[in-house]
């Protein structure tokens, strides 16, 4: 199976990227079978070239392109541009289109997709925006009864101990040494 992905070039921290046709099977930087255009990240906005009629004859062949060659082709609006090229527009006036378009992204970094009239659904609302309607539509609920406030509560007295009340230390080493019965020597 042929994917078209990016094959990395240029010095560390400094990455260019081709973009290539080659088996699925092939490493990275491995074999290839076309090269069909160059991705370059570091200038802003990135620099695309790609050869777009040689992308539409490997796709309509069955090439399958990476994530990453996905996002890169929607930025340049290739996807939209190939979409038309199966539906039967003409090579021709899409490849003057593409021209205009990676022109267009060069000065500004944004491609427009073209205006096409059709019937849409209604956008759903996002997430949040449903999670808000939610909390809005809970009644706040009022507590009915309070609970009572202990005004005083039971003092506990401490009696105090006086010096003549205290308990008695454990003896020490020595004392015990001394009252502690030894064994008698008989001499």
């Amino acid at each position: 199976m042929v994917r078209i992905r990016l094959r990395r070039t240029g010095l560390k921290n400094q990455s260019t990227y081709r973009i290539m046709a080659a088996e699925k099977e092939s490493p990275r930087d491995g074999r290839f079978l076309e090269i069909l255009g160059s991705y370059n990240p570091r200038t802003n906005p990135s620099t695309v070239v790609v050869n777009e009629d040689r992308v539409y004859d490997w796709m309509s062949k069955g090439a399958q392109p990476s994530d990453s060659v996905i996002q890169i082709f929607n930025s340049v609006g290739l996807m939209d541009r190939f979409a038309r090229f199966k539906a039967g527009e003409s090579k021709e006036s899409l490849l003057i289109e593409a021209k205009a378009a990676y022109e267009k992204h060069a000065a500004s970094g944004k491609v427009e997709k073209p205006i096409v009239e059709e019937k849409k659904a209604p956008a759903k609302k996002p997430a949040k925006e449903k999670e808000a309607e939610k909390v809005e539509e809970v009644p706040s609920v009022e507590p009915t009864e309070t609970l009572p406030i202990i005004e005083s509560a039971p003092v506990i007295e401490i009696a105090e101990i006086t010096p003549e009340e205290t308990i008695p230390e454990a003896p020490s080493a020595e004392e015990k040494a001394e009252s502690s019965p030894a064994e008698e020597k008989v001499e």
